[in-house]
C-alpha cells in the first residue's frame, strides 16, 4: 500500500509527539487527522482536522478509520482495544499487539526477556504478600507502576520491605513492579525504523542524562562502541519479536562492569530521537510518516555531533517573577548551530515538557561547548559532558 501525498494520515494522540510528527508529514505533503480529547493542543493546532473525542469513542474511531489510509498513536497508553477497532478498517502502525507489552512494565520486561536481553533484577507486585516474599537482592531498589507510570511519576526509591510497602500503599496498590538498582555507568538509547517488509534502519545510539526522572541531555557523537552495537542488535531483536512496524525507541543501562540491560521501550517516536530533526537526513518523525504511507525508509546518516537540550516549563518559572517569563531566545540562537524547538503549549508548568534545542557543530566537544553555554545561559540543571 502507497499513500500518496494529499491523501489522510492519522494520529492518535495530540502532544508534541503528534505535533511534530504532524510537521513532518505535511511537509512531505500529506493531510493529517488528530483523535483527541482535548479541544486545545499542540498537534490539533497544526493538523488539517481535528476529531474532539475520547481515544475509546467507536463513532470517532469509525470517522478515523474511514478518512485515514493509515494510522498512529503518540503515546503507548491508547487503549488497545482502540487500535484493534482501527485495524479492522485501516492500517495500524504499530499494531497492538505491539503497543501492548509497553503498556505494562511487568509483561514489558517478561517480553523483552524472551527476546534474550537482559533486563534488571524485578519482582511482579500485585499485593504486600508479593513484597513479603522478594529477594532481598531486590533492595534497594525502585518500586514502578506497572502502567501509566513516565518521567519519573509513580515511582519511588525504596530501601526495604518497609519503604516497598509504604510506597506501594501510597500507589493505592495498583499492580507494580519491583527492580533492583543497579550500578550504572551510564544510559544510552536506540531509535529505530521498521517497515511492513521487515526492513531496519537504526539511528546512531545516544547517551542521556536524566534530572529527576526526566531526559535533560541527549549526546550523540556518532562514535560506535561494543556496547552500542551490543543495543542495536538488541534493540532489533525485539523490534522484530513485536512484528513492529513504525518508529520504536528502546532505552538501555550500561553497567560499571560493561554489561548491557533493557530498561524499556517506547513504540513511538523518542525524546532521546529529537536531535534527528537537525542532525539527521531524515528524522524520526518522518521515518513514521514513511512506514504509514508505505515508502522506503529514509536516510539515518548522521550529518553531524549533536546535543539535545530539554525545555521544561522551570525555564520560564526560573526567575524571580511569580508569573512566566518568556526566555531570552535571542540570546539562545544568537549561538552558532543551535536550533529551537517549541511546543506551543499554552500554558508553563514546573516539570512540563515545552519544548527542545538542537545544538549541532563540527566536533562534537564544540557541540558540548554551545551546550554549556545555553545551559548557563537558561539555567537548566544539568550539563552537557565532552567525557563519552
Amino acid at each position: 500500500m502507497i499513500v500518496k501525498p494529499g491523501q489522510w494520515l492519522g494520529v492518535l494522540g495530540a502532544g508534541q509527539l503528534g505535533r511534530m510528527f504532524c510537521q513532518s508529514a505535511q511537509a512531505m505533503g500529506y493531510r493529517v487527522l488528530v483523535l483527541d480529547p482535548d479541544e486545545v493542543s499542540p498537534t490539533a493546532d497544526l493538523a488539517d482536522d481535528h476529531i474532539v473525542a475520547a481515544y475509546d469513542d467507536v463513532q470517532a474511531l469509525g470517522e478515523m478509520a474511514k478518512r485515514c489510509l493509515a494510522v498512529t498513536t503518540e503515546f503507548e497508553n491508547v487503549p488497545a482495544r482502540s487500535l484493534e477497532l482501527l485495524s479492522r478498517r485501516t492500517h495500524v502502525m504499530p499494531g497492538a499487539s505491539a503497543v501492548g507489552p509497553a503498556q505494562d512494565r511487568c509483561l514489558e520486561k517478561r517480553f523483552i526477556e524472551s527476546m534474550g536481553v537482559r533486563v534488571a533484577p524485578y519482582a511482579d507486585i500485585r499485593t504486600e504478600a508479593d513484597i513479603e516474599a522478594a529477594s532481598e537482592s531486590l533492595f534497594p531498589g525502585i518500586l514502578k507502576v506497572a502502567r501509566l507510570g513516565y518521567d519519573g511519576k509513580g515511582q519511588w526509591r525504596v530501601a526495604s520491605k518497609q519503604e516497598a510497602l509504604a510506597a506501594f500503599n501510597e500507589a493505592r496498590q495498583v499492580p507494580c513492579v519491583l527492580e533492583a538498582r543497579l550500578d550504572l555507568a551510564y544510559e544510552l538509547s536506540v531509535v529505530l525504523a521498521r517497515d511492513t517488509e521487515g526492513k531496519q534502519v537504526f539511528y546512531p545510539v545516544s547517551r542521556n542524562i536524566h534530572h529527576e526522572g526526566i531526559l535533560a541531555v541527549t549526546h550523540v557523537d556518532g562514535l560506535v562502541t561494543d556496547a552500542s552495537r551490543k543495543a542495536t542488535q538488541a534493540a532489533s531483536q525485539i523490534a522484530e519479536g513485536l512484528g513492529y512496524h513504525g518508529v520504536l525507541c528502546v532505552e538501555f543501562f550500561v553497567l560499571k562492569d560493561g554489561s548491557l540491560i533493557a530498561n524499556e521501550m517506547a513504540p513511538r517516536p523518542h525524546n532521546s530521537g529529537h536531535y534527528t530533526q537537525n542532525a539527521c537526513v531524515a528524522s524520526q518523525f518522518e521515518q513514521q510518516a514513511r512506514v504509514m504511507a508505505g515508502l522506503p525508509l529514509g536516510d539515518t546518516r548522521l550529518l553531524s555531533p549533536a546535543v539535545m537540550l530539554n525545555l521544561l516549563g522551570d525555564v520560564w518559572l526560573s526567575g524571580a517573577s511569580a508569573d512566566p517569563v518568556e526566555p531570552d531566545w535571542s540570546a539562545v540562537l544568537a549561538k552558532r548551530g543551535v536550533s529551537l524547538h517549541l511546543y506551543g503549549k499554552r500554558e508553563a508548568r514546573i516539570g512540563r515538557k515545552m519544548g527542545h534545542i538542537n545544538i549541532t557543530s563540527e566536533t562534537f566537544e564544540q557541540a558540548v561547548s554551545v551546550a554549556n553555554e545555553i545551559v548557563e545561559l537558561l539555567q537548566l540543571p544539568v550539563r552537557a559532558v565532552a567525557t563519552q
